[in-house]
């Protein structure tokens, strides 16, 4: 007789997703290899996430629905799931996110998490611990979702231009990283400036930092360091940084010179390809 894992579904979001699966699937009368079929995915998959070996994604979740019928179940459970996947110090943090209605953030040495593409994400994500990479990288890039809302949030990027330079997993990981940030240079809402070399002392010397603003509740700073998060409300904390933003966007490029800026990189420091006819570079 085959030997059947069997989760506490109270043990947590994880646990509760794949004792779910398990259950509606034998109410369907399915197999986990005719479930795979239905959705395109593996058998050996539907199994993995079953037992709570491996993190759904939303797409998993929304095929998952359609085929067992459960009305949007698995699409709102794997929200959870991903959250609680997050290091315990960056939960607060994703829920911020989440809430804000306006985020200003300020970066000295890379993309932020929020703007990362999926190659991008994964080298950094796996720069120093290689497991359960692909799990992290999802969970990761399942927090940009906040920008899929009816009612996304404001997003202000100023990026130091040195984080155009530090070449993160070779040039077409770069290529498809500075192409997503130019893909946002329509959209109102999301806003890349780079503070250029040139600007010399700044008022961001002291490191990286975001400000979160809320419709109803006190605005939130929040830096960052090894392994550990420090979100506070302190209104004296709040004002420093607030006036902060205010000289670095003051000393960064306008959106349309970083633009620019940004593709220029791409093209003479990556090796964009230009697409005939056109002016916009192909990543």
């Amino acid at each position: 007789m085959t030997h059947v894992n069997v989760l506490d579904p109270g043990a947590s979001p994880l646990d509760y997703y794949g004792f779910e699966l398990r259950r509606l699937r034998e109410a369907a009368g399915l197999t986990q290899r005719q479930l795979g079929d239905i959705l395109n995915y593996t058998g050996s998959l539907v199994g993995q996430i079953e037992t709570a070996r491996k993190v759904p994604t939303p797409e998993f979740s929304e095929r998952l629905d359609a085929a067992l019928g459960t009305g949007g179940l698995f699409s709102r459970l794997v929200q959870l799931v991903l959250r609680s996947q997050l290091p315990a110090w960056f939960r607060q943090v994703a829920e911020l996110q989440a809430r804000a209605t306006e985020i200003y953030a300020f970066e000295t040495l890379m993309v932020p998490g929020l703007l990362q593409t999926r190659a991008y994400a994964r080298a950094v994500l796996g720069a120093l611990d290689q497991t359960d990479l692909d799990d992290r990288t999802a969970v990761r890039l399942d927090r940009q979702r906040i920008f899929e809302k009816e009612q996304k949030p404001l997003y202000w990027l100023i990026l130091s231009e040195s984080a155009l330079y530090l070449e993160i997993d070779g040039t077409e990981t770069m290529r498809g990283q500075l192409a997503r940030m130019l893909s946002f240079e329509k959209d109102p809402r999301i806003n890349v400036q780079v503070l250029p070399y040139t600007a010399g002392a700044h008022a961001g010397l002291q490191g990286s930092f975001d400000l979160y603003r809320f419709a109803q509740d006190p605005a939130i700073v929040y830096t960052e360091g090894y392994n550990s998060g420090h979100p506070t409300a302190s209104p004296d904390t709040v004002q420093d940084c607030s006036l902060r933003y205010d000289h670095l966007q003051a000393a960064a490029l306008s959106i349309k010179d970083s633009a620019d800026l940004i593709r220029r990189v791409m093209e003479e420091r990556y090796g964009a390809q230009r697409d005939p006819g056109s002016k916009d570079p192909v990543a």
